[in-house]
């Protein structure tokens, strides 16, 4: 089944943003829901649809996870209230998820990046973030190969089955 644009897999979220690069990028190994702590104009910016992922990170600093790099645009009709777009925001995570992170991003070659912005059915913004591995280049060759052969044979079987209907 398609996925339509601007739709989302639960019908109780909205979207705002998402990194579809980081399945590209990495092997996902684990995924974490989050809270933000946000500002009202990055709110406002939010509910507008206006985020950007593509260069976000979580780094865990002492016992605390925070969220850099990502772009929130001003708000159009804010006014020195404004927030700085790039500024780094906390999640709001339990202990024990913060330690695990932790413990598994000092792994060689982990990392934890943010994959989707979004409120939930609540009116809260939520963010989800993953554990992540890099992919090396030939895996991200592979997993392209693998794609179009399942787009191709999804092809052929619905090509056969309007043969056998007409």
């Amino acid at each position: 089944m398609a996925k339509q644009k601007g739709k989302d897999k639960d019908p109780g979220r909205k979207l705002v943003a998402q990194h579809k690069k980081a399945r590209h990028d990495y092997h996902i190994l684990d995924t974490y829901e989050c809270g933000l702590v946000l500002s009202g104009t990055e709110v406002k910016s939010l509910r507008q649809g206006r985020a950007s992922l593509a260069d976000g990170f979580v780094h865990i600093d002492g016992n605390e996870a925070w969220l850099h790099n990502v772009h929130i645009p001003e708000y159009a009709q804010g006014t020195w209230t404004n927030h700085a777009a790039r500024r780094k925001r906390k999640l709001l995570m339990h202990r024990a998820e913060i330690d695990k992170l932790e413990a598994k991003s000092q792994e060689s070659g982990h990392t934890v990046v943010p994959l989707a912005l979004y409120f939930n059915k609540d009116g809260r913004a939520k963010v989800e973030i993953a554990l992540a591995k890099g992919k090396k280049e030939y895996d991200k060759r592979q997993t392209l190969r693998e794609q179009q052969d399942r787009r191709e044979a999804d092809r052929a079987v619905s090509a056969a089955r309007r043969r056998q209907r007409g």
